[in-house]
């Protein structure tokens, strides 16, 4: 573009305005005053003082020497996730083909193509959907507004943030939409209109659906078969009317966070299967953990696992005590004694059910609990319930529990010796794999820096895991699996010492909460888990076994693409492995039977919430700037021709679409002539008054 020059008269008072105009006005008056009274030299007086405003107001010519600028046309190209479907994709890249080939042949434009995608490349889309003007935004900011051409808008018209006023896009141009895909499209879609984000453990939980289907004519259906997992197991599948709002009620299996995926089948006519699944988390919480403890006799430690329970807010805790066995005759009538009866019926036949847990500190067998009653424990183990024992003398003696119906869901079995000496508990090889005791505070070697105890019980394991072991590998913490249930077992009545600060003490508390949360099958202290979380834009995938080593995950994309991660062990049975997760959506993890899923984004993103090509959503704002809409076809064929136009001018028709001409320039240097000097001015007003005095005086 060539320089030119412009030329324009422009004024600089030598007074203020104000001034200016009060002393035009008493000059008129005074010239009119003399006009009315017929004086000869009212024409002059008039003349000098015209002369003397002008010279007051200093009329200068300028001569700009000036750059002409380009405006600036903006394109904006979808490539957000539901440009994906169909040919969506290449029809853009055609149409954009084609309007730069068009642009070539325009004067005085610079073309800025802006890509929309989900999120900044390598960061995780965070579901706001097609963020199209926020892209604008960040394109003209460094142009002037009265420099903008106007804005194509290559998209499916799923756009997520059209602006409500005009006024707030802050430029006067048009914005055209040009739009990908086929009018009247069909798609079935999944919405959840309500979810729980907690639930209690056990019990119904409400959430409510609908499945919308604009499948046409005989295509429609008027039902659709929906399917519910919880953390990747099925556990529901039902038939829901289509268009209406279906109530649905299941119940969470476990504490924490509980993933649950909603699934519709395919209809007759789909765009895409990425908005028929909706992702619900749910953080399962345990209503209370009802604990049952028997204490055999009184002991230093009885007080220690009172308190320890006592201290968790979400346990609910039975004590018993038992004070003075049946078979302890004194003579004392049974009405002077401050003891509460032993309710053994109602607590091991009639309420069995209602604990989780139920714990044997150093209990032995004596005849305040029938062999019945024990075998109920037994099975309300078998069943699904747990058992903790915390063993004294008695287990190594004929009064031992391991002489009962429980013996079949106990894993150790005494030897009928018990050592007495000085020893630091420590964890055993398993236990540094084991959850329950990986990791333990003052865990070190070759020594752990804990309390000493005394007293170990000597046993024989015959199945289970000993996590933690006294000198000469005596076993000192069991665990077990028994049929539904799980059993613990503590093989020193001395874990009372730790809380008391003897030596340092040790980690009760902790030790006590894992042991019991992994009775209560908490995923987290599982000894074989999976898990996977997202982070920003990488899937980080944990896996916990016992075993040595692991085969590599299978990780499926919320695309359907299958890969494989390597997890590589981190520290005695755990292992790792991260991965890029740029995609929106469910990803899924699998480790032979186990499975995991995590969500990268927000679970219902509104990018897939409606993916049928529209124009709906961008007709406000083009009709408001004088743009205008267009369907382009197969391969971008319809893509409207491009004509310049002036500011005001229609900027749409039905096959072009204008882009303005705004006529901006830099100045590049500027000069200045007064066109009535002093000298000169004051001559002039000399001569009209002597004039106006020559006239008047004859």
């Amino acid at each position: 573009m060539e320089n030119t020059s412009g030329w324009d008269i422009v004024f600089d008072p030598s007074l203020p305005l104000n001034l200016i105009v009060l002393f035009a006005l008493l000059g008129a008056a005074v010239v009119t005053y003399s006009a009315w009274r017929g004086a000869r030299g009212a024409f002059w007086r008039a003349a000098a003082l015209v002369i003397t405003l002008t010279a007051v107001l200093n009329p200068t010519m300028r001569q700009e020497d000036r750059d002409p600028v380009k405006d600036v046309a903006v394109i904006l190209i979808d490539k957000s996730q539901s440009m994906d479907i169909g040919t969506r994709a290449a029809d853009a890249a055609a149409t954009l083909t084609r309007l730069e080939t068009e642009l070539e042949s325009l004067s005085g434009i610079e073309t800025r193509i802006v890509t929309i995608t989900g999120a900044p490349d390598g960061q995780q889309d965070q579901g706001e959907g097609t963020m199209a003007f926020s892209a604008l935004e960040t394109a003209l900011a460094d142009v002037p507004r009265e420099r903008v051409a106007g804005v194509m808008l290559i998209t499916d018209g799923q756009v997520h943030d059209v602006p409500r006023s005009l006024a707030t896009l802050g430029f006067d141009a048009p914005v055209h939409g040009i739009i990908v895909g086929t009018k009247n499209e069909s798609d079935r879609r999944l919405t959840v209109l309500e979810a729980p984000r907690f639930g209690i453990v056990g019990k119904p939980v409400k959430l409510a659906l609908r499945v919308d289907d604009t499948s046409s004519g005989g295509n429609a259906a008027s039902t659709a078969d929906v399917t519910i997992s919880i953390d990747g197991k099925q556990v529901m599948k039902t038939s829901v009317p289509i268009g209406e709002v279906t109530p649905i009620t299941l119940s969470l299996e476990h504490g924490g966070i509980n993933i649950v995926e909603i699934d519709v089948t395919p209809g007759p006519d789909e765009l895409t299967l990425a908005n028929n699944r909706a992702v619900i988390i749910a953080n399962g919480i345990h209503d209370r953990l009802r604990v049952l403890l028997i204490s055999g006799e009184p002991h230093p430690g009885e007080r220690t696992w009172r308190n320890l329970l006592r201290a968790d807010p979400s346990v609910d805790l039975v004590h018993f005590t038992i004070l003075r066995p049946p078979e302890k005759e004194d003579g004392t009538p049974v009405e002077e004694l401050s003891l509460i009866a032993f309710p053994t019926r109602e607590l091991f036949v009639d309420k069995l059910d209602e604990f989780d847990l139920i714990i044997f500190d150093r209990y032995k067998r004596q005849n305040v609990l029938p062999l019945a009653y024990l075998a109920n424990v037994a099975q309300f183990v078998e069943d699904g319930g747990a058992v903790l024992d915390a063993a004294g003398p008695a287990f190594a003696s004929p009064y031992s529990l391991y002489r009962t119906p429980l013996a079949s869901i106990l894993p150790a079995e005494p030897t009928g010796d018990v050592t007495i000496g000085t020893y630091r508990p420590q964890v055993t090889d398993t236990g540094h794999k084991h959850p329950v005791t990986a990791n333990l505070q003052g865990d070190a070697k070759p020594v752990p820096q804990w309390g000493s105890w005394f007293r170990v019980i000597d046993t024989n394991v015959a199945r289970g895991e000993i996590l933690m072991e006294a000198p000469n590998h005596k076993p000192l913490l069991v665990l077990d699996h028994a049929g539904k249930g799980r059993v613990a077992q503590l093989m020193s009545d001395q874990f009372w010492l730790w809380s008391r600060g003897y030596e340092g003490g040790g980690p009760q508390s902790e030790l006590l909460r894992r042991v019991a949360h992994w009775l209560m099958k908490e995923p987290d202290l599982e000894e074989e888990n999976l898990s996977a979380t997202i982070t920003g834009s990488t899937l980080s995938v944990k896996r916990r076994s016992m075993a040595d080593t692991v085969d590599d995950a299978e990780v499926t994309s919320p695309s359907g693409k299958v890969s494989t991660l390597k997890l590589s062990e981190t520290a005695p049975g755990r292992f790792e492995g991260d991965m890029p997760a740029l995609e929106l959506g469910l990803y899924r993890v699998t480790q032979g039977d186990l499975t995991a899923v995590a969500a990268a984004g927000p679970l219902n993103p509104r990018e897939f919430a409606d993916v049928r090509a529209t124009e709906a959503h961008l007709a406000p704002v083009t009709s408001g700037t004088g743009g205008g809409l267009y369907w382009v076809g197969s391969n971008g064929r319809d893509t409207p021709a491009l004509r310049s136009i002036r500011p005001g001018k229609d900027a749409a028709g039905s096959d072009w679409l204008g882009l303005q001409h705004n006529d901006q320039y830099f100045v590049r240097a500027v000069r200045q002539m007064p066109l009535l000097v002093g000298p000169l001015a004051l001559l002039l007003i000399l001569g009209a008054l002597a004039l106006a005095w020559r006239r008047e005086g004859r």
